[in-house]
């Protein structure tokens, strides 16, 4: 099995699929379908090099629900599964699951 380490301020994200979508009792073909922009950070680089040669991590960490631009990234295809390679500066926002069972 291969696999892909992103350089400097990269990350590598894996699309998360939605269920089918029904609008009016009718099936949308996956060819008419969106593609998601949402996904789930696979693997990270080192940061961001500043000139003194230093790097800044990134905010993201592999495992993070995160949400991204529609034309964001670059599409790869690895072991047949497909990626999104891109910089974190496309992330829009890391999706965090609120605690059940709070009340105010």
């Amino acid at each position: 099995m291969a696999s892909i380490r992103p350089l400097h301020d990269r990350v590598i994200i894996k699309r998360i699929e939605e269920g089918e979508q029904v609008r009016g009792g009718i099936i949308i073909p996956d060819a008419a379908r969106e593609k998601p922009q949402e996904g789930e950070v696979i693997a990270i680089g080192k940061g961001k090099r500043l000139d003194s040669g230093e790097y800044i991590g990134l905010d993201v960490q592999a495992g993070d629900r995160v949400l991204f631009g529609k034309y964001a990234g670059t599409e790869v295809k690895l072991d047949g599964d497909e990626y999104l390679i891109m910089r974190e500066d496309d992330i829009l926002g890391v999706i965090e699951k609120a605690a059940k069972g709070k009340g105010k």
